[in-house]
């Protein structure tokens, strides 16, 4: 009898947790059904993180409970500071506003920039798009024949990248080469995004970029890679390596002590959550759930993977709990670590 009992208990108890389960995803479905929901990319159109939006928004919507239309919209702005402002800050918590912007600008509170209106911590995440290592490279040898990076370090003319802002990884990481290994480099700022970048290397305004993604160097320069005008001269994954950078030099190899490692974690680890995509802080946690799952399944969605195949991206997803779990972890980091890592990616002062 007792046995009976429980049994009727236990069926009534996981009918009861699926009838709540198939209520929240109705009401998820019910909220988004005939509305648009927007993504704002931190960037301008053509570069990297906007391909790689876009290809991912066509099929999103498809997977979110209720089927939105989705729609991207270009926010360039303080190296996509202006995306992470708007999404904390001012955007609908709602669920029907997302944002993309660098890891590396989701962290700019913890080195003390003012202008950060945010705490990444407070951000629904809803994953990153890809988990990648990012590299630095030349066009045209920079007029120096320079193939290598020990060919960069002996430079006696300067070397000029360029970047959207001091807080963009394409500024950070030349400045590392600069302030860490003593590279004869200076960064022109005031571009969009890597595409302006791009047009300018061509232009003979720059000689180079940095934050160069796999994704984007295989979508947007292969042919220059292969024609020999693009090279890849430094990579800076810690404990693997990109085959496709060929014999770029891993950074990490340069690096004599843990406590330069350690340093170096703080500003390259961060450039693995290479198109994090976040939710304002309150928008509810249903809905939240709902998008960390669409987004995994759009990302194995074989529409999906015909068209980056066209264009030569790939997607690593990172999961929304794993995403958030890295910024707590970055904020754990001791302060000392942080200054000085602060201090080997600070602008040269006019």
């Amino acid at each position: 009898m007792l046995r009976s009992i429980y049994c009727l208990a236990t069926t009534a108890a996981v009918a009861l947790f699926a009838a709540s389960t198939v209520s929240h995803a109705d009401a998820v479905a019910d909220f988004y059904k005939g509305k648009e929901l927007t993504i704002n990319v931190g960037y301008g159109a053509g570069g990297g993180y906007d391909t790689t939006t876009r290809i991912f928004a066509r099929h999103f919507g498809k997977h979110v409970p209720g089927n939105p239309t989705v729609v991207v919209q270009n926010m360039p702005g303080a190296g996509s500071m202006k995306v992470a402002n708007f999404t904390f800050a001012v955007a609908p918590k709602d669920g029907t506003t997302l944002g993309v912007f660098a890891s590396s600008t989701a962290l700019e509170p913890l080195f003390g920039n003012k202008q950060a209106a945010y705490d990444p911590r407070k951000f629904e995440w809803i994953g990153s798009l890809h988990r990648d290592i990012a590299s630095c490279a030349l066009w045209k040898g920079a007029g120096q024949g320079i193939k290598t990076l020990p060919d960069l370090l002996k430079a006696t003319k300067t070397v000029t990248f360029g970047s959207t802002s001091p807080t963009a990884i394409t500024s950070q990481h030349p400045l590392f080469l600069k302030n860490m290994l003593g590279a004869n480099v200076r960064v022109i700022y005031g571009y969009k995004g890597t595409k302006d970048v791009s047009l300018a290397m061509q232009r003979g305004e720059v000689d180079g970029s940095c934050g160069m993604f796999e994704s984007s160097v295989r979508s947007a320069y292969d042919q220059h890679i292969r024609a020999g005008e693009f090279k890849i001269v430094v990579q800076f994954g810690r404990d693997r390596t990109v085959a496709y950078f060929g014999d770029a030099t891993p950074m990490y190899t340069l690096l004599k002590t843990d406590e330069q490692k350690k340093v170096a974690d703080v500003i390259f680890r961060q450039t693995e959550l290479a198109r994090p995509l976040a939710a304002p802080p309150g928008t509810p946690k249903d809905r939240v759930a709902a998008l960390r799952k669409a987004m995994l399944d759009t990302l194995k969605d074989p529409a999906l993977l015909a068209d980056a195949g066209k264009l030569k991206v790939d997607f690593d997803p990172v999961t929304g709990e794993e995403t958030t779990q890295m910024f707590v972890d970055f904020y754990n980091t001791s302060p000392a670590l942080v200054q000085q890592a602060a201090k080997m990616t600070q602008p040269e002062k006019k």
